[in-house]
């Protein structure tokens, strides 16, 4: 399977074009998105021309339409208030795994960047940290400017080889926290293999204040355990023999532990949950998303 490059993360860019967080008022923008005020006045987006009165600002003079109708003309901009979008990349080396169409890294990559793009697309600002070892952070840049160095730093964390499912969020989370502003917009992405009780107790306490979203990334054979045969498995240097009608019950109970697990969390937070699958297309599936007016199961 092959790794996502910085490449193929710019390009998805002209997936999201005309799609942002905020398109059809999805519920993944259902908070303090980028709203328009009616106040008008100095701003970032241009609104009209018109005649100048006293009292308007010198600087805001259009001198071109001046100049071509005789007389002070006014130029007028519609406030934007924006607000930051932090994505949370969980990419621990367990998920160097996928049994169908890419790796989970490579879907949970794919999903972030296109998330930042939609972002970027809609006027917010992009920060993101990213957890695989020592968390790292990217304050909330606009633009273009913002999402490069995301997507850099992704591909350049990403897993390259197996390894244990060993999370590190609540580190992630803890350099956070203190950098998030109300109405903040948090994307979470991962596997949730390995998420500790002291991770959700930090994720209820950004969620008071933040508009957070639970991208799941999940693997068919992690559903539904290993077929009928003998398999090896583990990681290099520490592989077994496993039956799979055998392991087949106590693995399809393990994981709706964790199923029941994250639902009740997402429930008790009233966090959206949405599950990616390694099997889907990525663009097609983010792609639908954004334009969903609730969060697909």
């Amino acid at each position: 399977m092959t790794l996502p490059d910085l490449a193929e993360l710019s390009a998805l860019r002209g997936a999201v074009k005309g799609l942002n967080l905020h398109a059809h008022r999805p519920v993944i923008a259902s908070l303090k998105g980028m709203h328009r005020s009616a106040q008008r006045g100095p701003g970032l987006e241009f609104e009209e021309v018109r005649a100048y009165v006293d009292g308007d600002d010198a600087r805001s003079i259009d001198w071109r339409v001046t100049a071509r109708r005789g007389r002070l003309h006014t130029r007028l901009y519609r406030e934007e208030r924006e607000r930051p979008v932090w994505l949370i990349a969980d990419l621990h080396a367990g998920l160097y795994f996928g049994s169908r169409r890419q790796l989970k890294s490579s879907l949970l990559l794919r999903s972030a960047a296109m998330l930042a793009w939609a972002a970027a697309e809609g006027g917010d600002r992009v920060g993101a940290v990213i957890s695989n070892g020592d968390p790292v952070i990217l304050p909330p840049r606009g633009r273009r400017s913002g999402v490069l160095p995301i997507l850099d730093a992704l591909v350049e964390s990403q897993p390259r080889s197996p390894g244990m499912p060993k999370s590190n969020l609540q580190q992630a989370f803890a350099m956070l926290r203190p950098l998030l502003k109300p109405g903040s917009m948090i994307l979470l992405l991962s596997d949730f293999a390995d998420f500790s009780k002291g991770s959700e107790h930090m994720l209820a306490s950004m969620a008071e204040h933040s508009d957070c979203r639970l991208l799941w990334i999940t693997d068919a054979l992690e559903i539904s355990g290993l077929p009928q045969g003998n398999f090896r498995v583990g990681l290099p240097g520490r592989l077994w023999w496993m039956n799979g009608e055998e392991a087949r019950r106590p693995w399809q109970d393990a994981w709706r532990e964790r199923e029941q697990r994250l639902s009740d969390l997402s429930m008790r937070l009233n966090l959206p949950l949405v599950r990616l699958n390694t099997q889907d297309v990525a663009v097609e599936r983010m792609t639908a998303l954004l334009k969903e007016p609730r969060w697909a199961e």
